[in-house]
């Protein structure tokens, strides 16, 4: 009934979709057979039915509504891949998470945004001609993606960390200067604020990453 409300142009049935309780998608995800015990996922010999090894992941917050042209380019690019499905995952935004100030927690992307979406490009396999495909053909997508999305900065998800953004000195010397160039598109203006807190619980920085 939402989305025949809702989202009537999609001109959904009944039968195409699936309700889940919150953890079912855990298992869909993976490949599990449909209703199969969520119990599954706690047993530590069981391995998903999904054999991927590799696997890039990129992401974008959306202010505006997608039009058309903007689908149409995403629905050519995903039928562009060999040797993996491509993803494109839309989690909605607003509601209770833009009641929350954009500086009263770490994660800032909140009023204005529509959803974030998660795009991923999965493969198996080794040889460097495999994985340039796989790679070019995401990095292709984020590109394409450029004029509908957030700007200045565009925004990424901080829970999933895109090494095409940025990433830190291997000594663990990177300036604030460089890693702000990335580090605002995760947290905004909140990246200042996290960095001098960083400073001054852990000088060393002892406690770092990629």
């Amino acid at each position: 009934m939402v989305m025949k409300q809702s989202f009537s142009e999609l001109e959904l049935t009944q039968q195409e979709c699936t309700e889940m309780t919150w953890i079912e998608p855990a298992l869909y995800f993976a490949g599990y057979p449909n209703k199969t015990s969520y119990h599954e996922l706690l047993n530590s010999r069981s391995s998903s039915p999904v054999q991927f090894d590799k696997v890039k992941a990129k992401s974008d917050y959306v202010q505006r509504t997608l039009p058309a042209k903007a689908l149409q380019g995403i629905w050519k690019r995903f039928y562009q891949v060999e040797l993996g499905p491509p993803l494109m995952q839309i989690f909605p935004h607003d509601g209770e998470i833009s009641r929350i100030s954009d500086s009263s927690i770490p994660y800032p992307h909140r009023s204005g945004i529509i959803f974030k979406i998660q795009y991923y490009a999965v493969w198996s396999g080794e040889g460097k001609e495999v994985e340039k495909r796989q790679l070019d053909w995401i990095k292709g997508l984020y590109k394409f993606m450029t004029p509908y999305v957030s700007n200045n900065p565009r925004g990424a998800y901080p829970n999933s960390r895109d090494l095409d953004l940025g990433k830190n000195d291997p000594t663990g010397s990177t300036a604030y200067e460089q890693a702000r160039v990335w580090g605002e598109q995760y947290f905004k203006h909140n990246f200042e604020r996290l960095a001098r807190v960083k400073a001054a619980i852990d000088p060393s920085n002892f406690f770092r990453n990629e």
